[in-house]
């Protein structure tokens, strides 16, 4: 359906444009506008009022100083703080704005006061297993401990008796959610960060517009980004008309909204409580390869069924309700164990990763990870963008003998991005990381795995926007049946990748390494 719907009654579906407004309030857009306004009132300051120039002078410096003074006491990432204290000093005002607009809390005191009640609120409807709990702690106290800090910090729980399959790519998630959409006869949930029309979105669709007609719950969110960039503003009403519940995460509101930062970056599926996807495959036709954007689109994914699909549930559920002065959930987290009775070895703990509060939990899995590697940690990440802290992790942890291997893309979907990666690569070669391109096209998985023991498969990147922007989700395995497919599918990627060296590097080319060296002192705001 989607563009294939048009002879089948969802041709309302049809895609909107981006307009000339788009594009003026988006990022890039404001920026432009503040620069050019600080620029056109210092030009008309010294025209007008150059005998109070040193004034204007003074007051600009001591309100720099002001800045300077805010940021230090923040409590943002080192590297961030140093990005901010130069654009503030070399430019106050634009600098100050810039700051309000991306790193404030202004437009999001409603969102983080709301999400941090609601999840108190609801956080103990999935409670902790001590079977779980006091099982995994016999099993790998290492990961115990990380499984304390996920329950303690953000109630996510561990869980057994959870079949999890892994997908290698967007297609083969792409068949088996077809399958599963079919089963559902209570709920279908869908959070995603894009949604595009196309052929995969269209598929997928229509089972939604069928399932609903036959009465099954089904909701759809997606972030509001892509009213910018894939769906008109109007795409909710045109869902309702077919039945489905429909709502955008933090609509784009020009001037108003700070929405470079708190997006939602989640992918989850949940179908009846029993049934879960995640990973990095959005509901756009590159991700299954139907339409090429840069070369092979590598992405990953998982499906949960048994318990841990609970927690997503409830995940998508926070998120939808934030604003909701009324709402109830205890019915959507519980399910017919007769139905499904699943016996499965290992644990799974899903769990999100909130900007609104002061635990960077996606991070903070991923070096506890590297921290506790034996023998090795592969990984797979679109993004390679790193704070000072997770740079270190890597680095000592391939210091430490371990394997660490990097899979990054060769082909990448954005320049500047791709250039602040390679700015990492002399440092971390140096520790003793390998490095790969993956020469086929962009790689978009999100994929932590290690000692054939434990894996993290979600939406995590290894970059600022993941780690200390956006909402997030993931799911930790600790002695699940589908890691080693885990780590077949990295070495099976290895071998279509280039090797990165120290010469390599070397002879990149000019241009790319000055893009990387000017763009390093702006990398927290990529």
């Amino acid at each position: 359906m989607g563009k294939e719907a048009d002879g089948n009654g969802l041709s309302l579906l049809k895609k909107g444009q981006k307009g000339l407004r788009q594009v003026i309030f988006s990022r890039v857009g404001l920026v432009t506008i503040l620069f050019i306004a600080q620029v056109g009132l210092l030009l008309g300051a010294l025209l007008r009022f150059n005998e109070f120039l040193p004034h204007i002078i003074g007051g600009s410096t001591v309100f720099a100083v002001g800045m300077v003074l805010y940021i230090l006491n923040s409590k943002h990432d080192p590297t961030a703080k140093i990005t901010w204290l130069v654009i503030i000093m070399i430019v106050p005002l634009f600098g100050a704005a810039l700051y309000l607009y991306t790193e404030s809390d202004i437009g999001h005191r409603a969102i983080k006061k709301r999400f941090g009640k609601i999840v108190s609120e609801t956080q103990d409807k999935t409670p902790q297993s001590e079977t779980a709990s006091g099982g995994l702690y016999c099993e790998n106290p290492g990961a115990s401990s990380l499984a304390s800090y996920l329950y303690i910090r953000g109630g996510f729980c561990t869980y057994e008796n959870t079949e999890v399959k892994y997908f290698p790519s967007g297609e083969a998630k792409f068949e088996e959610l077809l399958i599963q959409l079919e089963k559902a006869e209570k709920f279908i949930f869908l959070e995603y960060f894009i949604i595009d029309e196309g052929f995969m979105w269209g598929k997928i669709l229509e089972i939604l517009a069928r399932k609903a007609k036959e009465g099954v719950d089904v909701r759809v969110m997606y972030d509001g980004s892509c009213e910018f960039s894939t769906l008109p503003r109007d795409y909710p009403k045109r869902l309702k008309k077919l039945g489905i519940k429909c709502k955008v995460f933090s609509p784009i509101t020009p001037f108003v909204s700070t929405y470079y930062n708190y997006r939602d970056h989640r992918k989850i599926l949940v179908i009846d409580g029993h049934t879960a996807f995640t990973g990095g495959i959005n509901f756009a036709d590159e991700y299954i390869n139907r339409v090429d954007r840069f070369g092979h689109w590598k992405d990953v994914a998982v499906m949960l069924r048994g318990e841990a699909a609970k927690s997503f549930t409830l995940m998508f559920l926070q998120m939808w309700n934030i604003f909701e002065k009324r709402f109830s959930i205890d019915k959507f987290l519980a399910y017919d164990r007769k139905d499904l009775d699943i016996k499965a070895e290992g644990y799974v703990i899903p769990y999100g990763d909130c900007p609104l509060d002061d635990d960077k939990v996606g991070e903070r899995v991923y070096m506890d990870i590297l921290n506790r590697a034996q023998n090795y940690v592969h990984i797979m990440s679109p993004y390679l963008i790193l704070d000072g802290e997770m740079e270190t992790a890597i680095k000592f942890a391939a210091e430490r003998g371990v394997d660490v291997s990097l899979i990054l893309p060769g082909i990448p979907d954005k320049t500047l991005p791709y250039a602040l990666a390679k700015t990492h690569y002399k440092s971390l070669l140096e520790s003793g990381v390998k490095i790969y391109e993956y020469t086929p096209g962009f790689v978009h998985a999100k994929v932590f795995v290690c000692d054939n023991r434990e894996a993290v498969v979600g939406t995590v990147n290894l970059d600022y926007r993941s780690l200390y922007h956006h909402f997030e989700c993931a799911a930790y395995m600790c002695g699940v049946e589908c890691i080693p497919d885990i780590e077949a599918d990295f070495q099976s990627t290895l071998k279509k990748c280039r090797r990165v060296t120290k010469e390599t590097v070397k002879h990149e080319k000019k241009f790319m390494k000055l893009l990387g060296f000017i763009m390093k002192g702006f990398a927290p705001l990529m």
